[in-house]
């Protein structure tokens, strides 16, 4: 802990950092590997969504010594059309999702369920849901993203500017289009707790970003009328001094999120939790990353195009040259050598 601490000293005071702001092209470089990646999964394999975004039926047994392969068997025997998916929940139920179904193959299927798992028609927990219901859903979240997005970006351009509004956009862009691609690459069900998952990773994404930019702000405040340092170089400077915070944050948040994730639905079999759980564990991780690694440089790389910030950068380096040859000088001094004066050879005025 006083290593961490010592550390976290240093990187504030600027006696030592990190070059996150140099290096940006190596971190979009990492992030241009995962959106292809992502693409890649959307493209070949797509999400999976949860039957309340396409519309189905759902049966739940309520038996402890009921299994998944006994309870798929015993579906496709009734030859009901479309993909299966089951699904143990806890130790005592095992849960049947299959596409929409007629009244006919809706009652064949709890029929062969009930002889199966020798339980009665009435214990077997039936919902169906329809399409229309499922595109509303989707319809209702895909608004709720789209407003979501646009009342930040105008509270963040007001509290802030807009130039780091937008670079807040891009890293929650870039954190969720690297969540969905992940999600599809592991081939988990979309559910409404997905989208929740989602949401909440966006507010969390904001909030680390949120907290760079502030000391962002506070450190480029006067920085035209000092010239000691360019905007790239303030940034970075606000990154290292947030970066300790930012670590110890997300390791805190994902702590509680990866025992709900690999000891909730992983050891206990809580199904109902990994949907949840998963989009928050990949949000968290990548959100963290993208307030560090791609808000701050995108952010900079802005205003750096500015006329005013051109200047600056080039005041900060007259002032570096003139101050190297300073201490040249200054050094020359101290040890005895100033400039020398050649001794007038005879014959010469």
């Amino acid at each position: 802990m006083s290593k961490m601490s010592g550390l976290g000293g240093r990187l504030y005071r600027g006696e030592t950092a990190v070059d996150f702001i140099g290096k940006r092209r190596r971190w979009y470089s990492v992030s241009a590997l995962f959106i292809l990646a992502s693409i890649a999964a959307l493209s070949l394999q797509g999400l999976h969504l949860g039957i309340e975004f396409k519309g189905g039926s759902s049966f739940t047994v309520n038996k402890a010594t009921a299994t998944i392969e006994q309870a798929r068997n015993a579906v496709e025997a009734t030859g009901v059309p479309g993909e299966l998916i089951v699904q143990k929940i806890g130790n005592d139920k095992v849960r049947v999702q299959t596409g929409a179904l007629d009244t006919v193959q809706n009652n064949a299927v709890q029929d062969a369920l009930a002889a199966k798992f020798a339980v009665s028609v009435e214990s077997i927990d039936t919902q169906i849901i329809g399409p229309s219901w499922g595109k509303e859903i989707t319809r209702k979240a895909i608004y709720g993203l789209i407003g979501f997005l646009i009342v930040v970006m105008l509270y963040l351009a007001m509290a802030f500017e807009p130039k780091m509004a937008i670079a807040a956009i891009a890293a929650v862009v870039h954190d969720v289009f690297i969540t969905v691609g992940i999600y599809a690459l592991v081939g988990f069900d979309v559910t409404p707790a997905t989208i929740i998952g989602f949401l909440t990773i966006l507010g969390y994404s904001l909030y680390d970003t949120v907290v760079v930019f502030d000391k962002v702000r506070e450190n480029t405040r006067t920085i035209t009328s000092t010239s000691t340092k360019t905007y790239s170089q303030a940034v970075n400077h606000a990154v290292n001094q947030t970066l300790v915070r930012s670590a110890n944050t997300s390791l805190i948040a994902l702590l509680p999120v990866g025992s709900i994730l690999f000891v909730g639905a992983g050891l206990l079999g809580a199904g109902t939790l990994k949907d949840l759980s998963l989009a928050l564990f990949i949000g968290l991780a990548v959100g963290t990353y993208s307030s560090i690694f791609i808000a701050p440089p995108v952010l900079a790389q802005l205003r750096e195009k500015e006329p005013a910030m051109q200047a600056l950068a080039k005041r900060v380096q007259a002032r570096s040259g003139g101050s190297v040859a300073a201490t040249v000088v200054s050094t020359d001094a101290i040890n005895g050598r100033g400039p020398r004066n050649q001794p007038k050879r005879k014959g010469r005025k």
